[in-house]
Formats: C-alpha cells, sequence, structure tokens
C-alpha cells in the first residue's frame, strides 16, 4: 500500500532522507522510529505529498504522489505531527468540513460525526470553536476526522502525544482494528512501548538512512544484548553511552 522507492530529500547542504526504500503492505501497522531530527517527519511529509523529493519516488495504493497526487491523497489520511484546525470552526463543523473534502455521502455523516464526537468524549465540545479546544482535544478531533472517511492509508506522525491514557488506548485499538480489516499503517513514534506492543515492523532511521528494519524479534537478535525495543533503540542509535554516563552521574 505504502512504496517508498530511493526517496532523497535535500535541504541545502542537509540531506534529510538518503535513499530510502521502504514497503508497508496491506493490514500491516508500521512504526517508524529515530531519534529528533533523523528524517521522519521529513518522510511522513513526501509521503503525503506536503513536500516533493529531490529523487526516487512514494506510491500510496499504486498511485505515485508526485505525478497523481490528487488520487493518492484520496486513499491517505494524516495525522501531523502538530494537529491543524481551522480555529474559527467548531468541532462538529470540522469533522463536515472533513466529509466534505473527502467525499463523504452527507447521511453518513449525520450518523457518523455525533458517534465520533462521543467516542472521544468530545461531544459537549461538538458546538465549540476550535481555537477552545486543548492539544490534546484537538488531537482527537483530528484523528475523528481520518476515520470519518476511513482512507485505506494512515499516516500518523506522533498520534499519540497530548493524548491520556484513555484516549491513547482507544486509538491503539482503532489502529489495530483497521490493520485487520486491510488498512496499512505508517506511524512515527517516539513511545516506545507503544511501537513494540503496537507495530509488525519497525524501521529506524538516523540522519536520513534506514539503519535497521524488521520485527522486534529480529532487530533483538541483531541488537548487542538483545532486551525490549528500548534497548534495541538504544543499542543502534548509541544511547547507551549516555546511559552509562548518567549513571555515573
Amino acid at each position: 500500500m505504502i512504496e517508498i522507492l530511493g526517496l532523497v530529500k535535500r535541504f541545502g547542504t542537509l540531506t534529510a532522507v538518503d535513499h530510502l526504500d521502504l514497503r508497508v503492505a496491506p493490514g500491516e501497522i508500521f512504526g517508524f522510529l529515530g531519534p529528533n531530527g533523523a528524517g521522519k517527519t521529513t518522510t511522513v511529509k513526501l509521503i503525503t505529498g506536503l513536500l516533493q523529493p529531490d529523487a526516487g519516488a512514494v506510491r500510496v495504493a499504486g498511485w505515485d504522489v508526485t505525478t497523481q497526487t490528487l488520487a493518492a491523497k484520496r486513499v491517505m489520511g494524516l495525522v501531523p505531527d502538530e494537529p491543524f484546525v481551522y480555529p474559527k470552526l467548531t468541532g462538529a463543523e470540522y469533522l463536515r468540513f472533513i466529509g466534505e473534502l473527502y467525499g463523504v455521502p452527507l447521511e453518513a455523516q449525520r450518523r457518523r460525526i455525533p458517534e465520533l464526537l462521543a467516542m472521544f468524549e468530545l461531544s459537549a465540545w461538538g458546538g465549540e470553536l476550535l481555537e477552545s479546544y486543548s492539544h490534546g482535544m484537538r488531537q482527537k478531533l483530528v484523528i475523528a476526522g481520518l476515520l470519518l472517511h476511513d482512507p485505506p492509508v494512515l499516516v500518523l506522525d506522533e498520534p499519540m502525544v497530548g493524548l491520556d491514557p484513555k484516549s491513547a488506548r482507544l486509538v491503539r485499538d482503532i489502529l489495530q482494528t483497521l490493520a485487520r480489516r486491510g488498512a496499512a499503517v505508517f506511524m512515527c513514534t517516539h513511545i516506545l512501548e507503544i511501537a513494540e506492543k503496537l507495530c509488525h515492523r519497525v524501521g529506524i532511521m538516523i540522519s536520513g538512512r534506514l539503519v535497521a528494519l524488521g520485527t522486534v524479534a529480529e532487530l533483538r537478535r541483531r541488537a548487542e544484548g538483545g532486551g525490549g525495543l528500548e534497548d534495541i533503540f538504544l543499542s543502534l542509535t548509541g544511547g547507551q553511552e549516555y546511559a552509562a554516563l548518567l549513571r555515573r552521574f
């Protein structure tokens, strides 16, 4: 469902994404990990057509993101790292806007919007302007908008940030349900526990390069000392040196 071929993105002398090759299959939840500045968010923007690559290609559900941009975007849902909403719309108006943008039938909107607001405990806020929403409430609303048009490809950049534990659990359960139905999920996250429990495979990005790819069990065999995903991540990114310094501190 997501096919990335030789993807390159440069900003001046900085190569943010360096010849990335990656595929995400239908029904797979793929975790994209890496330290700050590794190129994860740039990759998300390239997948979703918000940035144009300097080389390589991205295909989503068979559509080339660069040359068939609108067709590719119709089959995608994006949750960015910062939830963007129009502050002068109400919560319900925002969801209706998303419904119209993606061609969701009016009857389906009338049924689904109240259900989604209730699911994320936003019913009492559905008539309030989004400028009054907290970060976590905006994040939940953006995820609700994604569920409204039910895309086969989901691209999520730190979707759990700002969510309370109950909402985070709800989102995890939703992603697993969508994957069982055949959706492909590409998720950036710093929360390694979530990646370990939720993702079928993970990739670790460092300085624009994909340095590790596989299941947690496969990466455990590769990393020195094995352990959980946190230990694997630290082993591959050099974080164990900082852990040793901290123990001496």
